[in-house]
């Protein structure tokens, strides 16, 4: 009779990301014992309560010995001073991933601070969640039918890769692998600009003199938009400082794009606005399609 998957995981970051990835995987009974680590004793103690994790450690270099699996879940600009507490403490048979949006920064960390552990790494990023954080937050299903795009370096062992990948289909998601810095640029489109959008009218509306009466009668359109705007502030800071070249492309783009409308709108072009719409309409039914085949 063989043994789960993972037979000691070690969480470093306690909250929506991977303390769902954990559910699921106790929920296949695919994992052993799960060590989390933390900056606040308080939420490492509800991620116990609430089952998630088993135990905790402060110390990253701690919580990793003995861990055949190590999942870094903090914000970017985390990733580097993690990598290099946990390198001289890892297992002989440990390998490391992390959940990160955008690869390049995590990759360059990762190459600086893991040293001869570098081709245990296997960069990866699940294309799931919400705009709620924290373990509370947390659910087994979080990435059935979602893809994890993984960002392998040419250092990383085969072996590795198959082993994470096997990890993440256990909880349903849909694996895949490319290369990073065309991750970056995919995800900085898809991803980063929407919640740079979202945080942004957000917050140009809050500052009109009128911002009372505009929230007031703000309608379901403008709760859909902006419900990313929701989202942990930090983690999507790290990610704009980090992705920041392909992030700027996207947005001079999508600017250019919206002065062409904004012009449309001053001469009154019904023609060229039907366009914009009707192409934009057919666009999404595409993508809907896409995401129930």
């Amino acid at each position: 009779m063989t043994g789960p998957l993972v037979r000691r995981l070690c969480l470093i970051g306690v909250g929506l990301i991977g303390g769902s990835w954990v559910r699921a995987l106790r929920g296949a009974g695919q994992v052993g014992q799960v060590v989390g680590c933390g900056r606040t004793p308080e939420n490492l103690e509800r991620a116990v309560s609430l089952g998630v994790i088993d135990s905790y450690a402060l110390d990253p270099a701690e919580a990793v010995q003995e861990a055949d699996l190590v999942v870094v879940a903090v914000p970017l600009g985390a990733m580097a001073a993690v990598f290099r507490r946990i390198a001289p403490a890892l297992a002989p048979d440990a390998v490391v991933t992390d959940v990160g949006s955008a690869k390049g920064t995590v990759i360059a960390d990762a190459r600086a601070e893991l040293g001869s552990r570098l081709p245990d790494f296997v960069p990866g990023h699940p294309i799931a969640g919400t705009e709620k954080s924290g373990v509370e937050a947390s659910f087994p299903d979080l990435f059935r039918g979602r893809r994890v795009i993984l960002t392998p370096l040419d250092e990383t062992r085969a072996e590795a890769v198959e082993r994470v990948r096997a990890v993440w289909q256990v909880a349903g998601a849909v694996v895949s692998s490319m290369d990073a810095r065309h991750h970056d640029d995919v995800l900085a489109a898809t991803s980063h600009l929407p919640h740079v959008l979202a945080y942004g009218l957000v917050d140009s509306l809050s500052r009109w003199s009128d911002r009372d009466e505009i929230f007031q009668y703000a309608a379901g359109g403008f709760r859909d938009f902006t419900r990313i705007a929701s989202s942990d502030p930090v983690m999507w800071r790290d990610i704009c400082l980090a992705n920041h070249e392909a992030l700027t492309d996207a947005l001079e783009r999508y600017t250019a794009d919206l002065q062409l409308l904004m012009e449309a709108v001053r001469a009154r072009d019904g023609e060229q606005l039907m366009t914009v719409f009707q192409n934009a309409r057919r666009a999404r039914e595409r993508f809907l399609a896409m995401l129930e085949s």
